[in-house]
């Protein structure tokens, strides 16, 4: 099994500075406990293929989108495209146990993001000799 992730903060629009705001682009980014590396170590070591979807053949990417709260919580986590099989629920369990996050800052203040995370599911072929 290989798994693929790659991560990618959405641009902002910060007019508008509420304690509700939820910024989409920021001063520094959302980041997940230990940095990306950590997240891909965590991700390919906790990310279970569904049966289902092996049976299948399924392969493909699902993008989970969320809000990376100013504790660092992740909140309205949920796939915005998903591939089925069980995918969709697998993606979601294991972004969901990477919170806390170290959370966005916008001019030195914590703030709500949103953020999604495009998480892929490859199967490895086997090689016969």
């Amino acid at each position: 099994m290989l798994f693929i992730l790659r991560v990618k903060a959405q641009l902002t629009d910060s007019s508008r500075n509420s304690d509700d705001s939820v910024f989409v682009s920021v001063q520094q980014e959302p980041e997940s406990p230990g940095g990306l590396e950590k997240l891909y170590n965590f991700l390919e070591t906790t990310l279970h293929y569904p049966p289902t979807s092996r049976e299948n053949n399924k392969q493909g990417r699902v993008i989970v989108a969320m809000v990376v709260e100013r504790d660092g919580l992740l909140s309205q986590v949920k796939v915005v495209r998903g591939i089925g099989d069980g995918c969709d629920e697998e993606a979601i369990r294991v972004i969901k146990l990477t919170s806390p996050w170290k959370p966005g800052m916008q001019n030195g203040l914590a703030v709500r993001v949103a953020y999604s995370l495009p998480v892929s599911f490859e199967l490895k072929k086997k090689v016969i000799n």
